[in-house]
């Protein structure tokens, strides 16, 4: 009778809802809840690098093999490109369809621009070249702390390199490498057991924060959002599984406690060292699991991509800026390169939209005001999106390599 409240799923969910219900009746208490979300996902930060970087250097040391390395590499930088430009082309399709921001005649002059003014300063130092200097760290212990992951993939490319060309000396490393990833993953396993706390700490701190009133005037744009969101998984990502001979329902199933932990804390970093490991379970190659699912994490987000493109639209139709087709295609190439180069930063989506903003020329950059009460809300979606598509990257890859376990993964899906 008790078995259900003894699965992780289970428990994240009774929280979210009730999380939701502190929020909404007990607005005050609420909003002092949110420590319990930070401190959790301040724990799962701490962790995530280290994991990263053993994973990645024992993926790539024990391929011994430079040039499988590069291939790897190769497919996995051509994936995520078509990936996130499927993704911006449509969110710009769709947003023009449906034109949420259409009949609000918004004044951009009335708009208090101060309220993002931190985040247009950012987006000022966003540059092609500030984006590759900031993969080299300052320090080997620089790359850990900063909590940007990129420094941490080029380190670790380094290293696993290295490894690689010791052949046959490198085993006794690999293996003291093995040992400390799964002390690591075992504390992952324990702080895995407040997750359901920090559900409910988020939860409740979002909705007592901005009430559900709040959503009503922009919830045309949160709807868009959503189902753009769920045609790019339930269509799209889909399609590229079954022409693969793989299924969708099967792979939601087996991750289904990731995406409730990501749903109920708003991130998708909360369930980047479960998935390492969940992923290599499933029969994913080691060395592509390592190389490929930590960088999706800042080259593949294909849910902040299409909500980067619908903002941005939704902004010039709200202040009827007009943005003809013409200048759609331009800001399109222009999300191309800043949807990667804000990928770690704090608040990323917004430096990354009012980088946009402010590159187009011509629409207000004070238009992100707009979106700052419902932003949360919408958060959920790009982060489900984020890890679904990097879930579905990591198998892809996987069965491109010949290193898919297909005996495993079937087992494992339930698939006869």
């Amino acid at each position: 009778m008790l078995r259900p409240f003894k699965s992780l799923y289970f428990q994240v969910l009774l929280a979210i809802l009730f999380g939701a219900c502190v929020g909404h009746f007990f607005r005050s208490w609420g909003l002092e809840l949110k420590p319990l979300a930070d401190a959790f996902i301040k724990l799962i930060k701490a962790l995530m690098a280290p994991i990263v970087f053993l994973t990645l250097i024992s993926g790539i040391g024990g391929v011994g093999n430079l040039r499988k390395v590069g291939r790897i590499g190769f497919k996995t930088i051509l994936y995520f490109e078509l990936a996130t430009t499927v993704a911006l082309v449509l969110g710009l399709v769709v947003v023009n369809l449906v034109r949420p921001g259409q009949g609000l005649h918004i004044d951009p002059k009335t708009l208090n621009a101060a309220e993002v003014a931190s985040f247009v300063t950012s987006a000022k130092h966003l540059t092609v070249v500030d984006y590759f200097l900031n993969l080299i760290p300052d320090t080997i212990v620089g790359a850990f702390t900063t909590g940007d992951i990129l420094p941490v993939l080029f380190l670790g490319l380094l290293v696993g390199i290295s490894l690689g060309r010791l052949g046959p000396r490198a085993q006794p490393v690999l293996e003291g490498i093995q040992r400390v990833t799964e002390v690591l993953m075992g504390v992952v396993g324990l702080v895995m057991r407040f997750a359901p706390v920090a559900a409910f700490g988020a939860m409740a701190y979002t909705v007592g924060k901005f009430g559900t009133s709040t959503l009503v005037s922009l919830s045309w744009l949160m709807a868009c959002v959503y189902l753009t969101c769920g045609i790019f998984i339930f269509g799209g990502l889909s399609l590229v599984l079954r022409f693969h001979g793989l299924r969708l329902w099967p792979l939601l199933r087996y991750i289904r406690e990731e995406i409730l932990l990501v749903f109920g804390t708003s991130t998708s970093e909360s369930a980047l060292p479960r998935m390492l490991q969940r992923m290599e379970e499933l029969g994913c190659g080691k060395s592509v699991v390592g190389l490929v699912l930590p960088a999706g994490y800042s080259l593949n987000l294909d849910g902040t991509c299409i909500y980067l493109t619908m903002a941005t639209v939704f902004i010039a139709q709200a202040t009827d800026t007009p943005l003809p087709i013409e200048r759609q295609l331009v800001m399109l190439g222009i999300l191309l390169l800043t949807s990667k180069g804000a990928a770690a930063v704090t608040g990323g989506g917004f430096v990354t939209l009012a980088a946009t903003l402010s590159a187009t020329g011509s629409l207000p950059v004070a238009g992100l005001t707009l979106l700052l009460g419902v932003d949360r809300f919408m958060s959920e979606a790009r982060a489900l999106t984020n890890l679904i598509g990097n879930a579905v990257a990591t198998l892809i890859i996987s069965r491109w390599e010949g290193e898919l376990d297909e005996d495993r993964l079937r087992r494992k899906l339930g698939i006869k």
